[in-house]
C-alpha cells in the first residue's frame, strides 16, 4: 500500500519492518501491537491514514476468495 503511495519499495519495507520489530523483539508484548504502531508512525501516516491501514489487516478480504481457491485445489 506504502509503494501505491509514492513511496520506494526499499523505504517502504524500512518502515514496516521498522514497526514489525518493535512487537517481535519484545515477548511481552511491550512493544505495542503491530497494527497501532503502524498507525501511529508519522512516516507512515503521511501516506496512510488510520482507517487504511486497519483496512489492510482486515481478514475478510483476504479470505473473501478461499472457498473458490480451496474448490480449485481440493
Amino acid at each position: 500500500a506504502l509503494t501505491q503511495k509514492g513511496v520506494s519499495r526499499e523505504d517502504a519495507y524500512g518502515l514496516v519492518q521498522h514497526n514489525a520489530m518493535k512487537v517481535w523483539n519484545d515477548p511481552a508484548r511491550k512493544g505495542g501491537d503491530f497494527l497501532r504502531n503502524l498507525q501511529e508512525d508519522g512516516a507512515i501516516n503521511k501516506h496512510l491514514n488510520a482507517d487504511e491501514l486497519a483496512a489492510l489487516f482486515d481478514l475478510d478480504y483476504h479470505f473473501s476468495q478461499i472457498d473458490e481457491i480451496f474448490s480449485r485445489v481440493f
